[in-house]
């Protein structure tokens, strides 16, 4: 299959990945934000971690030679991490065709 545009995937997080997600959410409930109840919407979520597996979009695919992506993951929570020049492949910071199963 071809990664096209709007395609879901599963992308396996890295370790960066994972400290990036749980600095911006720990960021957000730190400031105090998230108590004054103005309305404004941060990083809330369950924690992160290397190796968790999300579903994630193809918003943009750069080299179809190396099945290059940008990719929009949605986490578990009310974020998403933007994972950007991704290849296909195994293990942390790759994307996979989901199974048919």
């Amino acid at each position: 299959m071809q990664p096209t545009i709007g395609r879901i995937v599963r992308y396996t997080l890295t370790e960066a990945d994972a400290e990036q997600i749980n600095r911006r959410r720990k960021d957000f409930h730190q400031s105090g934000v998230a108590q004054d109840h103005t309305g404004y919407v941060g990083h809330v979520g369950n924690h992160a971690q290397a190796g968790d597996v999300f579903p994630a979009m193809i918003v943009r695919v750069w080299d179809e030679g190396t099945v290059t992506v940008n990719a929009q993951v949605f986490l578990d929570g009310n974020d998403t991490l933007w994972a950007t020049s991704r290849a296909e492949g195994e293990g942390p910071g790759t994307w996979v065709w989901p199974s048919l199963g």
